[in-house]
């Protein structure tokens, strides 16, 4: 506010120092998150991931390399094993990602429990000298009991970061990967009184397959009304806990009041955390706490801050979401307080933005890179929360329909494995451009959560393309950031070749050798 001082707020992420040196990040992690007794009869993996980097980041150690040498061609050998005994073994090349070496549940002997077992991760490398390297790191192995019969279980692929699930209806099925995607939604004026918007949803053809209600919950007898009638719609459920996340007593009476619900697919904690006076730990004991009671779904939670004590509060979370709401706001000055915004100083609804697109996709990356720095970037994953509200406060246009896929396609282009947009109801654009996406996505998260995938990034003259190519086929996603039209030269793209099939237009177009963007348009095509 105007009467307040400026105090600089602290909290930056510390930036890794760079060394002349270079080191080894030598990382490991299982490829699923839980497994089950289910699982005891397929192969098991452990992740391994050998990078080779000259910033002094988290398990990083340093390494002696002859000059000039093809890293590729330097195998270290692995070891992983559990109280000394060897669960998997395998050759590594230096510099490698996502190198899963393949164990047995059953032959390793391990028994279902609640506690995750402590893996230890060692790594030998001979050096020019003949000498000896060794590196050694850990992680944590889940490896629980059946659920009660009629439960759920939602777990996450490590390789790629998605969430893997059956039906939400509690009928019998695989487990399937799941892109989620649709919006937080209003309670007690909207859902709570109105239990036909769950029909409309799946009268879209499951496309918004999950609901996030937002709380508070007062009438738990609506509340459960709500839930039923999302499970007869097939319909996951993402239950928020932002207002008693750090009350212990009432986060137990929750999560055992949903936890046996067979279409919980998460829980979500704080809510903007970091831009409350929320105690940096609160969201930690809230994800041991939940974890202690379930362990069967993952917790996630949004931040409101570019750069604020993040480690303190992502510790806490296995998704962590953003919500960068740069459109029809002034990012300079606060039409709310009446101040400038610094990064000392001010609230202008987007924090540390500059009024652009690109604030979006800044936020994306710098949230991977910490999260790589901190050595969590296989077991933790990023979400986006789009803008699909305006006429309020510091925002005074609504996004248009493109836009709010526009928004939503350059998070997942740079990272994103949910969607879930603030707020419905929403304006019948947004909500009809939301549907054309998400309809896309059944197709296209075959290549976005595939573990196969090769992925690639090209911005051009603010056109962002994403490129995830599984087999012989590639996804093209890309989004037009140009309040313009704008073309995109497919000859730019190696590969690609044979049928092009269209999965999403809300604003581009194939033609002759190119796609064609609108201003702020998006779209999708498969070739091969």
């Amino acid at each position: 506010m105007a009467s307040s001082p400026i105090v600089p707020p602290g909290g930056q992420f510390p930036i890794p120092a760079t060394l002349s040196t270079p080191l080894l990040a030598f990382r490991c992690a299982p490829a699923i998150r839980p497994y089950l007794p289910e699982d005891v009869s397929s192969p098991a993996g452990i992740i391994i991931d050998t990078p080779i980097t000259q910033n002094d980041i988290a398990d990083a150690s340093s390494i002696s390399l002859p000059a000039h040498a093809d890293l590729t061609l330097i195998p270290l050998v692995v070891t992983v094993s559990l109280n000394g005994h060897t669960l998997a073994e395998g050759l590594v090349p230096l510099n490698a990602s996502k190198v899963e070496l393949p164990f047995s549940l059953k032959s390793a002997g391990l028994k279902p429990q609640t506690e995750a077992y402590n893996l230890s991760c060692t790594a030998s490398f001979s050096t020019l000298t003949g000498k000896t390297q060794k590196f050694t790191t850990s992680t944590m192995l889940s490896f629980l009991p059946d659920p009660p019969p009629g439960r759920s279980v939602t777990k996450m692929d490590l390789r790629t970061g998605a969430l893997m699930a059956k039906p939400a209806n509690g009928a019998k099925g695989d487990y399937e990967t799941v892109f989620p995607i649709g919006f937080y939604t209003s309670f007690g004026d909207y859902l709570a009184t109105n239990l036909s918007v769950l029909n409309d949803l799946k009268a879209r053809g499951h496309v918004f397959h999950k609901v996030h209600p937002i709380p508070t919950f007062d009438n738990l007898t609506a509340l459960e009304e709500v839930l039923d009638r999302m499970e007869e719609q097939g319909l996951y459920l993402m239950y928020d806990m932002r207002w008693t996340y750090m009350n212990s007593t009432a986060v137990t009476e929750e999560v055992n009041r949903i936890k046996n619900r067979p279409n919980l697919l998460l829980w979500y904690t704080g809510d903007e955390p970091d831009g409350t006076s929320d105690p940096l730990n609160a969201t930690s004991n809230a994800y041991d706490l939940i974890y202690s009671l379930d362990g069967y779904h993952p917790v996630s939670l949004v931040l409101n801050c570019e750069n604020y004590f993040f480690t303190q509060y992502t510790a806490g979370t296995d998704i962590v979401m953003q919500d960068t709401y740069m459109i029809g706001n002034n990012v300079t000055f606060s039409s709310q307080w009446g101040t400038p915004c610094t990064l000392d100083y001010g609230d202008c609804g987007c924090d540390n933005c500059k009024g652009v697109f690109e604030d979006i996709s800044t936020r994306m990356d710098e949230f991977a890179q910490r999260l790589w720095d901190n050595g969590w970037d296989r077991t933790k994953a990023i979400w986006a929360a789009p803008q699909a509200f305006g006429d309020d406060t510091y925002w005074k246009v609504v996004p248009t329909g493109q836009e709010y896929v526009l928004q939503s396609v350059l998070a997942i282009n740079h990272g994103g494995l949910g969607v879930f947009g603030w707020d419905d109801p929403t304006t019948d654009d947004i909500k009809a451009s939301a549907t054309l996406l998400a309809q896309a996505l059944l197709t296209m998260k075959d290549f976005i959560l595939s573990p196969a995938a090769s992925f690639n990034l090209i911005i051009q003259d603010r056109i962002h393309v994403g490129l995830w190519t599984v087999g012989l086929k590639t996804l093209l996603l890309g989004t037009n950031l140009n309040n313009a039209s704008a073309t995109f030269d497919l000859a730019d793209v190696h590969g690609l070749g044979g049928k092009v099939t269209q999965v999403l237009d809300t604003g581009a177009k194939l033609s002759k050798g190119s796609v064609v963007f609108e201003s702020v348009g998006s779209g999708g095509f498969v070739f091969g």
